[in-house]
């Protein structure tokens, strides 16, 4: 059975991405980043907008980040780090899977 989606997005180079809701509950989760919780159109602005890096040791990984003026702390930024992957559709076609695995914020100077 699969995660149920909580939402999906865009990003600026026409990938779709989603986030699950087993994977809000992770980030947001009292032992991980609950800092989170009220920031969820943050996260979605940071996956269509936000700068978007490689990770040098995993091809299939990408760090999003995005400024905001808006939160706690000394953070600056909210980082989404996202894994990009192909899966088989109902109908034997590859299809992207591209999925959000965790998000945080970040102080970035």
């Amino acid at each position: 059975m699969t995660e149920p989606i909580r939402w999906t997005v865009q990003d600026r180079y026409g990938n779709s991405i989603y986030l699950t809701q087993e994977r809000w509950e992770h980030i947001i989760e009292s032992i991980n980043h609950p800092e989170m919780e009220d920031y969820e159109e943050e996260l979605k602005e940071t996956v269509q907008t936000g700068t978007r890096k490689q990770d040098s040791l995993n091809s299939q990984k990408y760090r999003y980040s995005k400024e905001f003026d808006n939160l706690p702390a000394d953070n600056t930024h909210i980082v989404a780090i996202v894994l990009f992957r192909l899966q088989e559709s109902g109908i034997g076609e590859i299809e992207s899977n591209n999925f959000i695995v965790t998000a945080y914020q970040k102080e970035i100077g």
